[in-house]
C-alpha cells in the first residue's frame, strides 16, 4: 500500500486538518472529542497560517491522514498530528523527515508533558530534551525539545 503524500494544504481542507489534529489530539486520551475543541481548532488553522505556518498535509487518495505545522522561520515545528487509524505505520517519521528536508540543520519544537508516547517518540528520534515550562494560553506544562544536524 503506497504511502500517503504530504502536500501544502488547501484552504478548502482546514476543516478536515481541523478534524485530524482533533481526533488525534484525543487519542492521546488527555482531552474529550467535542463540538467545541472542533471549534476552536477550525477557528485557529487559519489564524495560524496568518501568523506564519507552512502547512501541509498527508493526503491518502483524498483523504487526509495528517496534518503537519511549521515556522520555517524560526525552525519551530509546531504541530505533527497523524489521524488514529494511520498510526504505527511510520507516517509520523515520514513526516518528520520531510520537515528535516525544510528545517536541515536545527528543529525545536514543544510537547505537552503528560503526552509520554509523543515525547518519547521524538526523544528515540534524536531530539534533545531542554526544559519544562507552563504554556500561558493553555495552562499544560509543556517539555521542549530540539535537534541539530551532527556535525
Amino acid at each position: 500500500m503506497p504511502q500517503p503524500v504530504i502536500r501544502p494544504a488547501r484552504a478548502n481542507e482546514y476543516d478536515d486538518v481541523a478534524r485530524v489534529w482533533m481526533e488525534s489530539w484525543v487519542s492521546t486520551g488527555l482531552e474529550d472529542a467535542s463540538d467545541s475543541l472542533l471549534a476552536k481548532l477550525r477557528a485557529r488553522v487559519p489564524m495560524e497560517i496568518e501568523k506564519g505556518w507552512s502547512l501541509y498535509v498527508a493526503d491518502d487518495n483524498g483523504v487526509l491522514a495528517a496534518m503537519l505545522a511549521m515556522h520555517v522561520s524560526d525552525c519551530y515545528l509546531d504541530q505533527l498530528f497523524v489521524a488514529p487509524k494511520y498510526q504505527g505505520n511510520s507516517l509520523g517519521r515520514q513526516l518528520l523527515a520531510f520537515t528535516r528536508q525544510h528545517l536541515p540543520d536545527e528543529i525545536w519544537l514543544r510537547c505537552v508533558r503528560e503526552n509520554e508516547k509523543a515525547w518519547r517518540w521524538y526523544e528515540r528520534e534524536g531530539f534533545a530534551f531542554e526544559k519544562e515550562q507552563v504554556d500561558s494560553t493553555s495552562g499544560r506544562v509543556m517539555k521542549y525539545y530540539r535537534w541539530r544536524k551532527s556535525a
